[in-house]
This record gives structure tokens, C-alpha cells and sequence, in this order.
């Protein structure tokens, strides 16, 4: 894509989307190719019906070249045996490559999935760019151990990388999940076959392609896009990959643990669902997290995982605060997701689009604001930003992830009952806690079973600090030199002298 300013208007980012050329085939061995069936499938941009691309369909002997590729690499040593310093070079050009074609890659993401592309611009593309940067500088600082013996022994314990990786990764942030795990495992000296949602697999491959750019030896990076039966379910019984980490559903994470089982007993990680509680206490800054409640719940049109869809309000207060809420839900701004003014933009597909507004269809609550289809210039997957209150506590929008922009209210009396409340759930992946009684502050986030609880906030998380859930959310974690641990084996060296 030819370089340009930043664009700020939805002409710039129109123009630039004229000159976007998305890639297409499998990415194999630092290489493009169609898939060997030849067959594809179609990336349709959700906002306005039309056809992006026909992509390679990666089946089962794609899912093999690739995962040959990468062992191969992997035994070369190429990048398996480099040096930290050269390691930590390449990934930090690579890093410094994303945010070159920041533009490009997040115009990518929007026409893929629908999200607003000052969005991608602004944090999703900045944070894959921080992501490769961090691990990149954690590589030569990861030192072994010497462990307490007898007199005239030595045990050294050491990290090692574990061989070939099979990241499989969802829509919702397509760039910047895909980077959560191939970044770590790359810095630890593993190969990596990337499969990417096949609703937005654009970004993926130009990151394979930047990748070779940056100088990581072919192999090393492979990116099969395609269907999870016929792509995914391959990945996961495949008998040389060692490692496979997924982000997706709660149902589809357990196929990938069963898959494990019927070949080789690799080691599975995984970030499934949510459906993460937003508890708001009297005692709370009321017009701060009404406005969080809504961030929490509508951020990237509800498609997040850890998405804080159930609001716990104290009961004195919600009425009023259930009101303001509603307010400011329906003054946000369903629009073109190229459009800087827009305040949401499109559901992903069809498929999904018809899913959400099932769950609002059966929803035995009462209806708000919101629940309707909508569409923008006459086209696209729209939905508005929907509150249902009147909840049973077994009800449907309470137990089960929508993963849209649909927000479950639900009321309490007082601290036992918002903590029993807010863990009368399958999952255990977020949680946000809203108070300014600092007691009550430490009482609560310490009784409720998330992996991450923000307090006066709403999911909180950094580069820094591990990401991942308890119960049915899984038990992988992501993000932090945490993320190491899954893509690290440790050995030891006993010598006796």
C-alpha cells in the first residue's frame, strides 16, 4: 500500500481502502501458494455485503505442508538455536514493521470483522506492534536456574523451546489475538502454524509475510487460513505439533483437549469464554461507571470475551442508574466502521448476526433500549445496543455468552448476595468491581473467582499482567512473561563432578 498521512476522515480511510490488496493463499515456508485442493472461501466485509476476497482454503494435507515446514525449521535451528540478541532483533523489527503499515493493517481488520477502524488504528495494531516489542526485549532476560545440591553436584535448570506451535485464534481482534500467542512462542524459539477465524483471516497473512520481512527464517511463521473442520480440527490431531494455544469458545476449546487425547498428548492451552459480571455499589462514582458499564458491554460491538455483559447494580441505586444507562446506549452511533464518528460498527457475518438477535428473540426479560437489526446506507450487519433487565437468575442472557452488544441487568442487596451473584456462573475469565470503600474494595475482588477483577474499571489488562480465566474460561494465560511458561519446556542438567 502506497504511503500516505494519517488518515482522519472517512474519505482518507475510504481512499486507502481502494489501494488495500489482501493476501490470499496459505502461507507456507516464507511462501504464498493456493491450497492444494484449490479450494476457497469468501471474506465478505459485514458492514456493507461485499466481497473482500477469495481465500485459500487450507484442508488437512495445507495443515501437513505447514506443520512440515515448521519442524523442519525447527530442526534446522535456524531460529530455534539463534542467538537472544538475534532474536530479539527480528522481532523488533517486526514490531517496528507493524506499525508501518499500521493503516493497511487495520483497515484490514475493519473490513474483515466489521470493528471500527480508529479502533484497529488506535489500539488494536499499536498493541500487536507493543506485544512483538516486549517479548523481543524479554528475550535475553530470561535466565535459568542453579539448583540447591549436595557438595560436589550441579543442577542447572533451563528453559527450552518446545518445537512447533499450532495457534489457533478468533475474529474479534484478529491482528492482536493472533499476536498474543505467536509472539511468545516465537521469542521462546519455537515454529508457529498460525490458524486464523476464517471470518477474518486478512491480517494474518500480510503478519506472515511482514515476518519473513523482518527477518524470521521461513518455516518459522505459517499462516493456513480456512474452516475449523477442515483447518482447525487437522491442527489440533496433529501428531508433530507439541504445543497447541487457542482463544475461542468454551465448546470449541473442548474438542482441541479432546483432539489432544486421540493423538499425540500435546499440551493444550486455552482462553475460552465469558460472561464476565460488572458489580456497581452505591458507594461508587455513579457517572463513571455508567459510562465504563457502557465500554464494558458495547466495546467492539460486545464481540469480546472477557466483555463485561452482566451489570449487578445495588438496589438502591438502579433505578436511576439503569436509566442513565439506557440514555447512553441510545445515544451511541451505529455507523460505516470506517467513519470516524461512528461509536459501533458491524456484527461480523450473517451467521452471527443471526445468533445475537436469537438470544434477544428469546429473551424473558423486558427490553430497554435497543434489540433491533438495523443497517447503515442501506446495508451491512447492524445491531443496536441492547439492555434487558427482569432477568431469572438461570435465564439464557444471564448463563450464556452472546458475544454482542446485549447487556443482561440484574440487581442486588448487599455484598454476600452481589458475590454470590456475580460467581453463579460456568466461567470465571473477568470481573469489575465498583466502589470507593476501599474494604469492601479488597473483600469483593478477592471473593469473586475471575482470573482478572478490575476495580473502578472495566477489563483492565497490559502487556504486563497475565490475561485468562478460572472454571470453563480456561487455563491458559496470555500476555506477561507468564505467557513464556507455555511455550517453554524446562530441563535439567544434572553433573556430578
Amino acid at each position: 500500500m502506497v504511503a500516505t498521512a494519517e488518515p482522519t476522515t472517512l474519505a482518507d480511510w475510504t481512499d486507502l481502502a481502494e489501494r488495500v490488496t489482501p493476501r490470499t493463499g496459505v502461507f507456507i515456508d516464507g511462501q504464498f501458494r493456493d491450497a492444494q485442493s484449490g479450494e476457497t472461501f469468501d471474506s465478505v466485509n459485514p458492514a456493507t455485503g461485499e466481497l473482500l476476497a477469495r481465500v485459500a482454503s487450507a484442508q488437512a494435507d495445507d495443515v501437513d505442508a505447514a506443520v512440515a515446514a515448521a519442524r523442519k525449521s525447527f530442526e534446522s535451528g535456524a531460529w530455534s538455536k539463534a542467538s537472544p540478541a538475534e532474536r530479539k532483533r527480528t522481532l523488533q523489527r517486526l514490531s517496528e514493521l507493524i506499525l508501518a503499515h499500521r493503516a493497511e493493517l487495520a483497515l484490514l481488520d475493519s473490513m474483515d470483522m466489521g470493528k471500527l477502524v480508529t479502533e484497529a488504528y488506535n489500539v488494536d495494531v499499536p498493541s500487536a506492534a507493543d506485544l512483538f516489542a516486549f517479548y523481543g526485549e524479554a528475550v535475553d532476560k530470561i535466565n535459568g536456574e542453579i539448583a540447591p545440591t549436595e557438595p560436589g553436584n550441579l543442577a542447572l535448570v533451563s528453559r527450552e523451546p518446545l518445537g512447533v506451535v499450532g495457534a489457533v485464534t478468533p475474529w474479534n481482534f484478529p491482528l492482536d489475538l493472533a499476536v498474543w500467542k505467536v509472539a511468545p512462542a516465537l521469542a521462546a524459539g519455537n515454529s508457529v502454524v498460525l490458524k486464523p477465524a476464517e471470518q477474518a483471516p486478512l491480517s494474518s497473512l500480510r503478519l506472515g509475510e511482514l515476518a519473513v520481512e523482518a527477518g524470521l527464517p521461513p518455516g518459522v511463521l505459517n499462516v493456513v487460513p480456512g474452516l475449523g473442520p477442515s483447518a482447525g480440527a487437522p491442527l489440533g490431531l496433529h501428531p508433530d505439533v507439541d504445543v497447541l494455544a487457542f482463544t475461542g469458545s468454551t465448546e470449541t476449546g473442548k474438542k482441541f483437549l479432546r483432539y489432544a487425547a486421540d493423538s499425540n498428548l500435546k499440551q493444550v492451552w486455552l482462553e475460552c469464554g465469558g460472561k464476565s459480571p460488572n458489580v456497581v455499589f452505591a458507594d461508587a462514582d455513579l457517572e463513571q461507571a455508567a459510562e465504563m458499564a457502557i465500554f464494558g458491554a458495547f466495546y467492539n460491538q460486545g464481540a469480546v470475551c472477557s466483555a463485561n455483559s452482566r451489570l449487578l447494580v445495588e438496589q438502591s441505586i438502579a433505578d436511576d442508574f439503569v436509566a442513565d444507562l439506557v440514555r447512553r446506549a441510545q445515544e451511541m452511533r451505529l455507523g460505516n466502521p470506517l467513519d470516524p464518528s461512528a461509536g459501533m460498527g458491524a456484527i461480523v457475518d450473517e451467521s452471527h448476526t443471526s445468533s445475537v438477535l436469537g438470544f434477544i428473540e428469546r429473551a424473558d426479560g423486558e427490553i430497554l433500549t435497543g434489540g433491533r437489526r438495523r443497517q447503515v446506507d442501506g446495508r451491512g450487519c447492524y445491531i443496536e445496543p441492547t439492555v434487558v433487565s427482569g432477568l431469572a437468575p438461570t435465564a439464557e442472557l444471564v448463563t450464556e455468552e452472546v458475544f454482542g452488544p446485549v447487556l443482561a441487568v440484574q440487581t442486588f442487596r448487599d455484598d454476600d448476595e452481589a458475590i454470590a451473584m456475580a460467581n453463579n456462573t460456568i466461567y470465571g475469565l473477568a470481573a469489575s468491581v465498583w466502589t470507593n470503600n476501599l474494604r469492601r474494595a479488597h473483600t469483593v475482588a478477592a471473593a469473586l473467582r475471575a482470573g482478572t477483577v478490575s476495580v473502578n474499571t472495566v477489563d483492565a489488562l497490559s502487556a504486563q499482567t497475565p490475561f485468562g480465566g478460572f472454571k470453563q474460561s480456561g487455563f491458559g494465560r496470555d500476555l506477561s512473561l507468564h505467557a513464556l511458561d507455555k511455550y517453554t519446556g524446562l530441563k535439567t542438567t544434572w553433573i556430578r563432578f
